[in-house]
């Protein structure tokens, strides 16, 4: 389906769970969030029949999301029954891979075929004090596991913050040469009033291409989404740079979000929400329907000073 604009919508990204088991300082805040009850969630049933909603009006890829979606019990099943879809051509999946160790062969098994991993510094402390929980050494073990689990891709994103790992960008993008792994350097979005971040905090993608000036624009490359894609010499993988900040993409934008209470989001700056939290088949795709309709040409202002205008800490809505 197209919207008011002649974007093609062809990609659903579906949050699982507001949940986490990591606190991330840019993604939500120290002390968690306030726990939905059970009955606010979606169910697997209702998931998948929103899946179908979506593939019927032409979605064709899905990436599942959080929160950390490994949290969910029931992750697998719904992977599984999700890729099982007519329509649906490709389930991708973002975690921070901490729980990759156990559970990435079972993943790629249910018919995940593409893992993007958030890894923000390859320094323990660091790691530690942007997580707040959980070590370097884990999500390392969760990257090597997501390797030898044969998915057809894997990513590394990793969230450009000034101050903070802007000194880490060259070593960051030297994964590429150490592994057959995409890295994605990704703007820092102002989510929300968080006293973590100052103005020097919120870098342009430029930065990346200044530290790396070997690396070589990649042309007629397949399937780098909104990623600018550069390569190293002797690298086995991409770097990529999004710019939802610097540089927005929203004239290419093909996607829209479900969250994990239920609530289809046109565009991930803006409060408009459409519910299909117990609705059938027909209602759901109807609402689908407006929200496709309902996608802004392009998202307001965003900046050190300009706030998203989302409503939702990023877990809240699905990274």
């Amino acid at each position: 389906m197209k919207d008011n604009f002649g974007r093609q919508i062809t990609y659903m990204r579906l949050s699982v769970t507001d949940l986490c088991n990591l606190r991330c300082r840019y993604c939500m805040p120290e002390d968690g969030i306030c726990k939905k009850r059970h009955e606010e969630i979606l169910t697997e049933e209702e998931i998948i029949l929103a899946v179908q909603a979506a593939a019927s009006l032409g979605v064709t890829k899905l990436r599942i999301t959080g929160g950390e979606p490994l949290v969910r019990c029931n992750i697998l099943s719904i992977c599984q029954h999700a890729a099982a879809v007519e329509g649906i051509e490709e389930v991708c999946l973002t975690t921070n891979g901490i729980l990759l160790p156990e559970l990435a062969r079972p993943l790629r098994t249910a018919g995940v075929s593409r893992v993007n991993l958030s890894l923000d510094t390859l320094n323990a402390k660091k790691y530690a004090h942007i997580t707040r929980r959980g070590t370097l050494d884990e999500a390392m073990a969760g990257l090597e596991a997501a390797l030898s689990a044969g998915f057809d891709k894997v990513k590394i994103n990793s969230v450009l913050i000034g101050g903070f790992n802007d000194d880490e960008i060259i070593s960051l993008a030297e994964l590429t040469k150490k592994y057959p792994v995409d890295v994605r350097f990704i703007e820092l979005m102002p989510m929300y009033d968080n006293k973590d971040f100052d103005e020097k905090s919120y870098i342009p993608c430029s930065v990346v291409l200044d530290k790396l000036p070997e690396a070589v624009l990649q042309e007629n490359t397949k399937d780098h989404g909104v990623a600018k894609l550069y390569r190293l010499p002797g690298a086995k993988g991409n770097i990529g740079l999004i710019s939802p900040v610097s540089a927005h993409f929203c004239a290419q934008c093909n996607r829209i979000r479900l969250t994990a209470d239920g609530k289809l989001k046109p565009c991930l700056h803006s409060s408009d929400e459409y519910s299909v939290k117990g609705l059938d088949f027909e209602g759901m795709k109807a609402q689908m329907e407006q929200a496709i309709l309902a996608k802004p040409a392009f998202h307001a202002e965003l900046s050190a000073t300009s706030k998203s205008n989302a409503g939702r800490t990023m877990n809240q809505i699905g990274g």
